[in-house]
């Protein structure tokens, strides 16, 4: 291995230890501020609940308004899977994100190529489920409207590609970039073919916002700790400080074997 590419390796994962320990420390202070809070009086109380409840991922509650319209080729429970890959893999990640999560953008920086040349190779399925966790933790329709642009470029059968381009082009945790359509759009316009009138249209409208509200209740009645949740096999190897890029393709590999 040259020094060039070991230096690289090591530089993901100390991107990908330094994410995990930010959402350490902001689940602590997330804990904090609610220990905090039982202690004020009855009616501040009350009104911190208000506000948590306001933004436990949601906003102006126009996401969860009408019915769930599930992106095309949709798969799983309620069809809030979208599914990359061949069916036939046997081996399947599954990837709970949200567009916002900074951890989320460093996974995805260090694995994206292995997942991308296992997929091709047949040798596994992605399932991706779209979250808001920023959106509830910061303010914002960020999330919410990126997941559902990406919903949007699934129904024109190029998620893959404008997947990649939105974390490729992430804004910092703190600024809502992502709630502008005419940024999503400008995004867009990096997939060869994907801005059309109908997809215009699905994005201006939030088409599928309804659907990103029922994917981000499914995450939060899942238990799951955090984005990225990414399962391979029931296990969470994102918590896995063990797991490289390196490690996943030999898994997938020798599990294709079998």
């Amino acid at each position: 291995m040259s020094e060039k590419n070991h230096e690289g390796k090591r530089t993901a994962r100390e991107r990908l230890a330094v994410e995990r320990e930010k959402q350490k420390s902001a689940q602590k202070r997330r804990r904090g501020l609610i220990v905090g809070a039982s202690v004020v009086g009855v009616l501040g109380l009350a009104a911190v609940i208000g506000i948590v409840a306001a933004n436990a991922g949601k906003d102006d509650g126009s996401d969860s308004a009408g019915p769930a319209v599930a992106p095309s080729g949709a798969k799983g429970k309620d069809g809030l899977a979208i599914p990359v890959g061949k069916e036939s893999a046997k081996s399947t990640l599954t990837v709970w994100e949200d567009f916002r999560c900074p951890a989320c953008q460093a996974f995805e920086t260090a694995y994206r190529p292995v997942i991308h040349e296992l997929t091709a190779a047949g040798q596994l399925k992605v399932e991706y489920h779209l979250a808001t966790l920023i959106d509830g933790n910061m303010g914002g329709t960020g999330s919410r409207n990126a997941a559902n642009a990406a919903a949007c470029a699934q129904d024109a059968g190029k998620f893959t590609a404008f997947h990649d381009v939105l974390y490729e082009n992430q804004p910092k945790e703190t600024d809502d970039a992502f709630a502008q359509n005419d940024k999503l759009l400008e995004l867009a316009g990096k997939v060869d073919g994907l801005v059309t009138p109908a997809f215009r249209t699905c994005v201006e409208d939030g088409a599928h916002n309804s659907w990103v509200a029922k994917s981000n209740q499914a995450f939060q009645a899942g238990g799951f700790s955090g984005t990225p949740t990414v399962l391979l096999g029931g296990k969470n190897i994102y918590q896995d400080q063990t797991m490289t890029p390196a490690k996943l393709k030999q898994q997938v590999q020798e599990a294709a074997k079998g």
